[in-house]
Protein backbone atom coordinates (compact mmCIF):
# COMPACT_ATOMS: atom_id res chain seq x y z
CA UNK A 1 0.00 0.00 0.00
CA UNK A 2 1.75 3.23 -1.11
CA UNK A 3 2.03 6.05 1.43
CA UNK A 4 3.37 9.53 0.89
CA UNK A 5 6.33 11.14 2.62
CA UNK A 6 4.24 13.42 4.84
CA UNK A 7 2.28 10.46 6.19
CA UNK A 8 5.52 8.65 7.06
CA UNK A 9 6.78 11.74 8.89
CA UNK A 10 3.54 11.89 10.89
CA UNK A 11 3.68 8.16 11.76
CA UNK A 12 7.27 8.49 12.99
CA UNK A 13 6.38 11.62 14.98
CA UNK A 14 3.39 10.00 16.66
CA UNK A 15 5.54 6.95 17.41
CA UNK A 16 8.27 9.11 18.95
CA UNK A 17 5.73 10.95 21.11
CA UNK A 18 4.06 7.81 22.43
CA UNK A 19 7.44 6.32 23.35
CA UNK A 20 7.86 9.21 25.77
CA UNK A 21 6.06 7.90 28.85
CA UNK A 22 6.93 10.96 30.92
CA UNK A 23 4.33 13.09 29.19
CA UNK A 24 0.60 12.67 28.74
CA UNK A 25 -0.28 13.07 25.06
CA UNK A 26 -3.59 14.54 23.99
CA UNK A 27 -4.78 14.56 20.40
CA UNK A 28 -3.94 18.28 20.17
CA UNK A 29 -0.41 17.55 21.42
CA UNK A 30 0.05 14.99 18.63
CA UNK A 31 -1.35 17.40 16.03
CA UNK A 32 1.08 20.11 17.16
CA UNK A 33 4.02 17.68 17.15
CA UNK A 34 3.18 16.50 13.61
CA UNK A 35 2.89 20.09 12.36
CA UNK A 36 6.27 20.96 13.89
CA UNK A 37 7.91 17.88 12.38
CA UNK A 38 6.55 18.62 8.90
CA UNK A 39 7.80 22.20 9.16
CA UNK A 40 11.24 20.91 10.19
CA UNK A 41 11.44 18.44 7.29
CA UNK A 42 9.67 20.42 4.56
CA UNK A 43 10.57 23.99 5.58
CA UNK A 44 7.00 25.23 5.27
CA UNK A 45 3.85 25.39 7.36
CA UNK A 46 1.55 22.44 6.74
CA UNK A 47 -1.77 22.44 8.55
CA UNK A 48 -2.39 19.02 10.04
CA UNK A 49 -6.06 18.50 10.79
CA UNK A 50 -7.59 16.61 13.68
CA UNK A 51 -9.13 14.17 11.21
CA UNK A 52 -5.71 13.47 9.63
CA UNK A 53 -4.07 12.49 12.92
CA UNK A 54 -7.08 10.39 13.90
CA UNK A 55 -6.78 8.50 10.61
CA UNK A 56 -3.02 8.16 11.17
CA UNK A 57 -3.63 6.55 14.57
CA UNK A 58 -6.22 4.25 13.02
CA UNK A 59 -3.76 3.27 10.29
CA UNK A 60 -0.99 2.61 12.80
CA UNK A 61 -3.32 0.40 14.83
CA UNK A 62 -4.24 -1.66 11.80
CA UNK A 63 -2.34 -4.37 9.97
CA UNK A 64 -2.37 -2.49 6.64
CA UNK A 65 1.21 -1.29 7.11
CA UNK A 66 2.18 -4.13 9.41
CA UNK A 67 2.38 -1.85 12.48
CA UNK A 68 -0.45 -3.24 14.66
CA UNK A 69 0.47 -0.47 17.07
CA UNK A 70 -1.05 -1.00 20.58
CA UNK A 71 -2.29 2.59 20.87
CA UNK A 72 -4.83 3.02 23.65
CA UNK A 73 -6.75 5.96 25.11
CA UNK A 74 -6.91 6.47 28.86
CA UNK A 75 -8.76 9.01 30.98
CA UNK A 76 -10.79 9.61 27.82
CA UNK A 77 -8.26 12.01 26.28
CA UNK A 78 -4.68 10.75 26.60
CA UNK A 79 -2.91 8.44 24.14
CA UNK A 80 -0.14 5.96 24.90
CA UNK A 81 1.32 2.60 23.86
CA UNK A 82 -0.15 -0.22 25.95
CA UNK A 83 3.25 -1.88 25.59
CA UNK A 84 5.78 0.75 26.79
CA UNK A 85 8.57 -0.96 24.81
CA UNK A 86 6.69 -0.84 21.49
CA UNK A 87 7.88 1.22 18.51
CA UNK A 88 7.03 1.01 14.82
CA UNK A 89 10.77 0.99 14.06
CA UNK A 90 11.18 -2.24 16.03
CA UNK A 91 8.86 -4.25 13.80
CA UNK A 92 10.72 -7.32 12.50
CA UNK A 93 11.29 -7.42 8.76
CA UNK A 94 9.62 -10.39 7.09
CA UNK A 95 11.27 -12.70 4.56
CA UNK A 96 9.09 -11.13 1.88
CA UNK A 97 10.25 -7.64 2.89
CA UNK A 98 13.88 -8.74 2.74
CA UNK A 99 13.40 -10.26 -0.71
CA UNK A 100 11.77 -7.09 -2.06
CA UNK A 101 14.47 -4.85 -0.57
CA UNK A 102 17.22 -7.11 -1.86
CA UNK A 103 15.84 -6.94 -5.41
CA UNK A 104 15.54 -3.14 -5.17
CA UNK A 105 19.13 -2.87 -3.96
CA UNK A 106 20.38 -5.00 -6.84
CA UNK A 107 18.69 -2.71 -9.34
CA UNK A 108 19.91 0.51 -7.67
CA UNK A 109 23.43 -0.90 -7.32
CA UNK A 110 23.77 -0.87 -11.10
CA UNK A 111 23.70 2.92 -10.96
CA UNK A 112 26.50 3.13 -8.36
CA UNK A 113 28.96 4.74 -10.79
CA UNK A 114 26.35 7.01 -12.26
CA UNK A 115 26.89 10.63 -11.27
CA UNK A 116 23.31 11.37 -10.26
CA UNK A 117 23.18 8.35 -7.93
CA UNK A 118 26.56 8.74 -6.20
CA UNK A 119 24.98 10.35 -3.15
CA UNK A 120 22.89 7.19 -2.70
CA UNK A 121 25.97 5.04 -2.26
CA UNK A 122 26.01 5.38 1.53
CA UNK A 123 22.30 4.67 1.75
CA UNK A 124 22.68 1.54 -0.37
CA UNK A 125 25.64 0.40 1.72
CA UNK A 126 23.57 0.65 4.90
CA UNK A 127 20.70 -1.18 3.25
CA UNK A 128 23.05 -3.91 2.10
CA UNK A 129 24.54 -4.29 5.59
CA UNK A 130 21.04 -4.74 7.04
CA UNK A 131 19.39 -6.78 4.31
CA UNK A 132 22.29 -8.96 3.20
CA UNK A 133 22.78 -10.18 6.76
CA UNK A 134 19.59 -12.18 6.20
CA UNK A 135 20.45 -13.29 2.68
CA UNK A 136 22.67 -16.17 1.68
CA UNK A 137 22.65 -15.51 -2.06
CA UNK A 138 23.84 -11.96 -2.85
CA UNK A 139 24.20 -12.53 -6.57
CA UNK A 140 22.47 -9.92 -8.74
CA UNK A 141 19.75 -11.49 -10.87
CA UNK A 142 18.60 -8.28 -12.59
CA UNK A 143 20.96 -6.65 -15.08
CA UNK A 144 20.25 -3.30 -16.71
CA UNK A 145 21.82 -2.21 -19.98
CA UNK A 146 24.16 0.71 -19.36
CA UNK A 147 27.28 2.30 -20.80
CA UNK A 148 29.62 3.31 -17.99
CA UNK A 149 32.24 4.60 -20.46
CA UNK A 150 29.88 7.13 -22.00
CA UNK A 151 31.26 10.67 -22.06
CA UNK A 152 29.34 13.57 -20.57
CA UNK A 153 27.80 11.79 -17.58
CA UNK A 154 29.72 14.13 -15.28
CA UNK A 155 27.52 16.99 -16.49
CA UNK A 156 24.24 15.42 -15.37
CA UNK A 157 24.52 16.76 -11.81
CA UNK A 158 25.26 20.29 -13.00
CA UNK A 159 22.38 20.28 -15.49
CA UNK A 160 19.97 18.62 -13.05
CA UNK A 161 20.73 21.19 -10.37
CA UNK A 162 20.47 24.04 -12.88
CA UNK A 163 17.00 22.91 -13.97
CA UNK A 164 15.90 22.37 -10.39
CA UNK A 165 17.19 25.76 -9.20
CA UNK A 166 16.12 27.50 -12.46
CA UNK A 167 19.57 28.66 -13.55
CA UNK A 168 20.84 29.65 -16.99
CA UNK A 169 24.02 27.85 -18.11
CA UNK A 170 26.73 28.51 -20.69
CA UNK A 171 27.55 25.36 -22.64
CA UNK A 172 30.74 24.76 -24.59
CA UNK A 173 29.61 22.39 -27.30
CA UNK A 174 31.11 20.69 -30.34
CA UNK A 175 28.93 18.51 -32.53
CA UNK A 176 30.41 15.68 -34.57
CA UNK A 177 30.14 17.78 -37.73
CA UNK A 178 31.68 20.96 -36.26
CA UNK A 179 35.41 21.69 -36.67
CA UNK A 180 35.56 23.85 -33.56
CA UNK A 181 33.56 24.23 -30.38
CA UNK A 182 31.17 27.08 -29.65
CA UNK A 183 29.76 28.58 -26.47
CA UNK A 184 26.03 29.19 -26.12
CA UNK A 185 23.90 30.46 -23.29
CA UNK A 186 20.88 28.21 -22.79
CA UNK A 187 17.92 27.76 -20.46
CA UNK A 188 17.97 24.03 -19.53
CA UNK A 189 14.51 22.46 -19.44
CA UNK A 190 14.77 18.67 -19.40
CA UNK A 191 17.22 15.76 -19.28
CA UNK A 192 16.37 12.93 -21.68
CA UNK A 193 17.82 9.44 -21.98
CA UNK A 194 17.56 7.44 -25.19
CA UNK A 195 19.49 4.32 -26.22
CA UNK A 196 22.01 4.73 -23.38
CA UNK A 197 22.82 8.32 -24.41
CA UNK A 198 21.82 11.42 -22.47
CA UNK A 199 20.53 14.66 -23.98
CA UNK A 200 19.71 18.13 -22.75
CA UNK A 201 16.59 19.84 -24.02
CA UNK A 202 17.15 23.58 -23.70
CA UNK A 203 15.88 26.93 -24.92
CA UNK A 204 18.37 29.05 -26.88
CA UNK A 205 17.39 32.41 -28.35
CA UNK A 206 13.71 31.47 -27.92
CA UNK A 207 14.16 28.22 -29.86
CA UNK A 208 14.29 24.66 -28.54
CA UNK A 209 17.45 22.67 -29.11
CA UNK A 210 18.73 19.24 -28.13
CA UNK A 211 22.33 18.82 -27.02
CA UNK A 212 24.03 15.44 -26.59
CA UNK A 213 25.87 15.34 -23.27
CA UNK A 214 28.76 13.42 -24.84
CA UNK A 215 29.46 16.45 -27.09
CA UNK A 216 29.52 18.96 -24.21
CA UNK A 217 33.02 20.12 -23.25
CA UNK A 218 32.20 22.46 -20.39
CA UNK A 219 29.31 24.03 -18.46
CA UNK A 220 29.27 27.26 -16.45
CA UNK A 221 26.31 28.41 -14.36
CA UNK A 222 25.21 32.01 -15.07
CA UNK A 223 23.90 33.34 -11.76
CA UNK A 224 23.09 36.83 -12.97
CA UNK A 225 20.79 35.90 -15.87
CA UNK A 226 17.01 35.51 -15.56
CA UNK A 227 15.86 31.97 -16.26
CA UNK A 228 12.88 31.21 -18.49
CA UNK A 229 10.96 28.14 -17.34
CA UNK A 230 8.90 26.74 -20.23
CA UNK A 231 7.26 24.08 -18.03
CA UNK A 232 8.17 21.31 -20.47
CA UNK A 233 6.34 18.02 -19.96
CA UNK A 234 8.50 15.25 -21.38
CA UNK A 235 5.60 12.92 -22.16
CA UNK A 236 3.85 15.65 -24.13
CA UNK A 237 6.94 17.05 -25.85
CA UNK A 238 8.16 13.67 -27.12
CA UNK A 239 4.69 12.23 -27.76
CA UNK A 240 4.98 12.20 -31.57
CA UNK A 241 8.59 11.09 -32.00
CA UNK A 242 10.85 8.11 -31.64
CA UNK A 243 14.00 9.22 -29.86
CA UNK A 244 14.93 12.83 -29.09
CA UNK A 245 14.74 14.75 -32.38
CA UNK A 246 11.61 16.92 -32.41
CA UNK A 247 10.87 19.24 -35.34
CA UNK A 248 8.14 21.72 -36.19
CA UNK A 249 6.73 19.31 -38.77
CA UNK A 250 3.48 17.45 -38.27
CA UNK A 251 3.39 13.81 -37.33
CA UNK A 252 2.38 11.56 -40.19
CA UNK A 253 1.16 8.02 -40.62
CA UNK A 254 3.96 5.57 -41.30
CA UNK A 255 2.87 2.16 -42.56
CA UNK A 256 5.29 -0.74 -42.69
CA UNK A 257 5.35 -4.50 -43.16
CA UNK A 258 7.36 -6.85 -40.95
CA UNK A 259 7.96 -10.47 -41.92
CA UNK A 260 6.31 -13.33 -40.08
CA UNK A 261 9.43 -14.21 -38.09
CA UNK A 262 10.00 -10.73 -36.66
CA UNK A 263 6.42 -9.47 -36.36
CA UNK A 264 5.98 -10.90 -32.82
CA UNK A 265 8.94 -8.80 -31.63
CA UNK A 266 7.34 -5.64 -33.00
CA UNK A 267 4.01 -6.58 -31.45
CA UNK A 268 5.49 -7.15 -27.99
CA UNK A 269 7.87 -4.17 -28.23
CA UNK A 270 6.10 -1.52 -30.36
CA UNK A 271 8.06 1.07 -32.29
CA UNK A 272 5.91 3.80 -30.73
CA UNK A 273 2.87 4.06 -28.39
CA UNK A 274 0.72 4.97 -31.41
CA UNK A 275 1.45 1.63 -33.11
CA UNK A 276 -1.55 -0.29 -34.43
CA UNK A 277 -1.80 -3.62 -36.22
CA UNK A 278 -3.49 -3.06 -39.58
CA UNK A 279 -3.42 -6.47 -41.20
CA UNK A 280 -2.02 -9.91 -40.50
CA UNK A 281 -0.95 -11.85 -43.58
CA UNK A 282 0.65 -15.22 -44.15
CA UNK A 283 4.02 -13.62 -44.86
CA UNK A 284 3.93 -11.06 -42.05
CA UNK A 285 2.07 -8.16 -40.44
CA UNK A 286 1.34 -4.57 -41.49
CA UNK A 287 1.61 -1.88 -38.82
CA UNK A 288 0.85 1.82 -38.55
CA UNK A 289 2.51 4.42 -36.36
CA UNK A 290 1.83 8.16 -36.17
CA UNK A 291 5.15 9.97 -35.77
CA UNK A 292 7.40 12.70 -37.07
CA UNK A 293 10.01 11.66 -39.61
CA UNK A 294 13.41 11.86 -37.91
CA UNK A 295 16.83 10.23 -37.80
CA UNK A 296 15.89 7.84 -35.00
CA UNK A 297 12.92 6.50 -36.98
CA UNK A 298 15.16 5.77 -39.96
CA UNK A 299 17.76 4.06 -37.80
CA UNK A 300 15.10 1.87 -36.17
CA UNK A 301 13.73 0.80 -39.55
CA UNK A 302 17.18 0.13 -40.99
CA UNK A 303 18.01 -1.97 -37.95
CA UNK A 304 15.47 -4.57 -39.08
CA UNK A 305 17.28 -5.02 -42.40
CA UNK A 306 15.52 -7.28 -44.86
CA UNK A 307 12.76 -8.10 -42.36
CA UNK A 308 10.91 -4.79 -42.86
CA UNK A 309 9.44 -2.79 -45.73
CA UNK A 310 8.17 0.79 -45.51
CA UNK A 311 4.89 1.07 -47.41
CA UNK A 312 3.94 4.68 -46.69
CA UNK A 313 4.74 7.55 -47.00
CA UNK A 314 6.58 7.42 -50.31
CA UNK A 315 9.16 10.00 -49.23
CA UNK A 316 10.28 7.85 -46.30
CA UNK A 317 10.15 4.68 -48.42
CA UNK A 318 12.40 6.28 -51.07
CA UNK A 319 14.83 7.53 -48.44
CA UNK A 320 15.16 4.09 -46.84
CA UNK A 321 15.57 2.53 -50.29
CA UNK A 322 18.36 4.98 -51.11
CA UNK A 323 20.22 4.09 -47.91
CA UNK A 324 19.82 0.36 -48.56
CA UNK A 325 21.18 0.75 -52.10
CA UNK A 326 24.20 2.57 -50.71
CA UNK A 327 24.67 -0.21 -48.18
CA UNK A 328 24.59 -2.83 -50.93
CA UNK A 329 27.09 -0.74 -52.89
CA UNK A 330 29.41 -0.62 -49.89
CA UNK A 331 29.39 -4.41 -49.59
CA UNK A 332 29.77 -4.85 -53.36
CA UNK A 333 32.88 -2.66 -53.42
CA UNK A 334 34.45 -4.71 -50.63
CA UNK A 335 33.87 -7.94 -52.56
CA UNK A 336 35.69 -6.66 -55.69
Amino acid sequence: MPINKNALIRYKTIDKCLQNNYKQWTLNDLIEACSDALYEYEGKDIDVSKRTVQLDIQMMRSDKLGYNAPIVVYDRKYYKYEDPDYSIVNIPVTDKDIKVMNEAIQVLRQFKDFSLFKEMDGVLQRLEDSVYASQKDNRAIIHLDKNEQLKGLEFIDVIYNAIQSKKVISVTYQSFSARTSSVMQVHPQLLKEFNNRWFLLASHKQKMMTLALDRILNIDVENGVDYVDLQINGDTYYKEVIGVTVSNSRAQRVQFWVDKKNAPYVITKPFHPSQRTIKTREDGTIFNIFVQHNFELERLILGFGESIEVLKPKKLRDRILKKLKQSVKNYSEVDK
